[in-house]
């Protein structure tokens, strides 16, 4: 028996870094805007007879394995500290070697690390037969991926993994609620471009740095509040404007979305990204923002149909990795093979 899931990672066009508890409570109206695309985690899992527990992860080339549970449990360290942790939080009376690849770079600012958390989750709940909601499985992989990076978590990255699509993530003190944008796919995605930078970064950092500043007595406090009121009152807009199809609205909203997240933090910019940036500016993109926290991963552009094949060939030719934008109607799948 095989089990095998994926989950899609993810764009955020407006509203990142809000979806971090409890950021969203200081701001009216907070939400987040993002879409899932066809780049999947997937998550392989094949039961063995011996008890072991073995990890093994194909685009990071690690692998360990530990005799049992409890040797797992015991262990000081791990290679694959997701893989552990999840394994250890899900407690299966049996072994198996549990395989996963990521469709994303590392430090892409995809949230491939979430959708590859949700695809662990999903296999192993469906491995131990356990019936868990989305909202529980959002719950545990949310609170595992706090565990292993030792800093708080977002949350928009789970909801684009599990459910696909175009989604507004509304952050309320009654809680997350996601709703669906209904978009047409291909013409959305016929205006999309997406490319990685070739420089990793590290999410965590960025946002840590904003968050502190933003919950900071002292300071430039106020400054970035006003940054956080302008970026929640964007992705309220641009909301509106994808539900409108307001193409030259959406444009102009993802170019202030970027001009006011810039402001939070002097590390979410680089020189590669500002080159890539101005590149496909000149050949005809109408916008661009980083994905996730920046300072370096992907960059999202927002262009005219007929010159999406230019500013795509004039990107590559500068240096950058092209990914697919298409968008990712359906979050996670789960199969099982006898």
């Amino acid at each position: 028996m095989i089990i095998h899931s994926k989950s899609p990672a993810r764009v955020d066009l407006a509203g990142g870094t809000l979806d971090i508890w409890p950021l969203y409570l200081f701001h009216e109206n907070s939400q987040t805007v993002n879409f899932a695309i066809r780049c999947f985690a997937h998550c392989w899992l094949k039961p063995r007879q011996d008890g072991a527990i073995e990890f093994v992860s194909r685009d990071l080339k690690l692998r360990e394995k530990f005799p049992s549970l409890d040797a797992l449990k015991k262990a000081k360290s791990f290679r694959l500290s997701l893989h552990a942790r999840l394994t250890i939080e899900f407690a299966p009376a049996t072994g198996f070697t549990l395989e996963t690849d990521s469709g994303v770079p590392a430090g892409s600012g995809l949230g491939g690390s979430s959708a590859l958390n949700i695809a662990i989750c999903g296999t192993l709940a469906r491995f131990l037969d356990l019936k868990l909601s989305p909202a529980k499985l959002i719950e545990v992989a949310r609170n595992v991926e706090a565990q292993v990076l030792q800093i708080p978590a977002g949350e928009q990255d789970y909801y684009s993994a599990v459910f696909g699509g175009m989604q507004a993530i509304h952050l309320t003190p009654h809680g997350v609620q996601p709703e669906k944008i209904v978009v047409n796919a291909d013409e959305f995605s016929s205006r999309s471009v997406l490319c990685y930078t070739g420089q990793s970064r590290n999410s965590g950092i960025n946002n840590w740095e904003v968050f502190k500043a933003r919950i900071d007595k002292k300071g430039g406090k106020e400054k970035v509040t006003r940054h956080f009121d302008r970026i929640a009152a964007i992705a309220s807009d641009m909301r509106l404007a994808l539900e409108t199809k307001d193409w030259e609205q959406v444009a102009s909203l993802l170019n202030q979305e970027w001009s006011a997240r810039k402001k939070n933090h002097p590390g979410i910019s680089t020189p590669k990204m500002e080159q890539l940036i101005s590149v496909a500016r000149r050949n005809g993109a109408l916008a661009a923002k980083a994905c996730g926290a920046g300072g370096g991963g992907c960059i999202f552009f927002f262009v005219k149909p007929e010159l999406k094949a230019v500013v795509e060939t004039q990107l590559k030719n500068a240096g950058a990795i092209l990914l697919d934008s298409r968008m990712a109607p359906r979050g996670l799948t789960i199969s099982k093979t006898a």
